[in-house]
């Protein structure tokens, strides 16, 4: 059964998937810039079919197999960076799903959701790298992204299916509905977490493993 978690009932906006192609001046190999797809897309345990990543050491894996970005953000993005108008729409951020109805402070690291035929769990949100930067041409856009929480979140695919645009975004399980997105991002850079709340956070069912690893080995010493 569903877990509403807003008024709206949440669905994919649209799909983007990305070849691995110079980014930038620096002509750096990335798979950043997506192009929206229509019609069913093929999941498979690492991501959209379609979809590369250049750097498999910071990108993609596992916990990182799919971005989720949300539609709602963009509006904001437009009023803070208006230069960038003709960049912005939905995959401008790199993500592979643009949502409609979730967002950072609804969406909970471990949250389970089905989407067409395809399980998805929430591991972590996204944190911009340079390759933001090369994209837009600025270098601002990773600091706004982390000053406004507008980060996104990743998943891990659970059950390989399809999905496509208009498809809805079926939570089926919350088993962290405390540890949001956006709480999420300010226990990162809390300098003053106790050793209570790491515990907690390292273990969180669903987080990231290298998340986990890092919050363990933080405990040790």
């Amino acid at each position: 059964m569903s877990e509403p978690l807003g008024e709206v009932a949440p669905r994919v906006m649209s799909v983007q998937v990305g070849r691995i192609a110079p980014l930038g001046a620096r002509g750096v190999p990335s798979g950043f810039v997506k192009s929206a797809v229509s019609g069913p897309v093929n999941v498979a345990p690492l991501g959209l079919h379609g979809d590369e990543q250049a750097d498999l050491t910071v990108h993609g894996g596992p916990d990182k197999a799919v971005y989720f970005y949300p539609s709602e953000h963009y509006p904001s993005w437009l009023k803070d960076v208006p230069r960038h108008e003709h960049v912005l729409h939905a995959g401008a951020f790199g993500e592979n799903i643009t949502t409609l109805g979730l967002d950072e402070q609804t969406v909970a690291i471990g949250d389970v959701f089905r989407i067409g035929s395809a399980e998805f769990q929430a591991t972590q949100p996204r944190q911009p790298c340079f390759k933001l930067g090369l994209r837009f041409n600025d270098n601002s856009l990773g600091r706004i992204m982390l000053q406004t929480g507008r980060t996104g979140w990743y998943v891990r695919v659970l059950t390989p299916g399809t999905l496509q645009a208009g498809d809805e975004i079926e939570v089926l399980r919350r088993p962290n509905p405390r540890w949001t997105i956006a709480r999420f991002n300010g226990f990162i850079f809390n300098k003053k977490a106790t050793k209570a709340e790491i515990v907690e956070v390292a273990g969180l069912e669903g987080l990231a493993e290298v998340w986990r690893t890092g919050l363990e080995e933080s405990l040790s010493e």
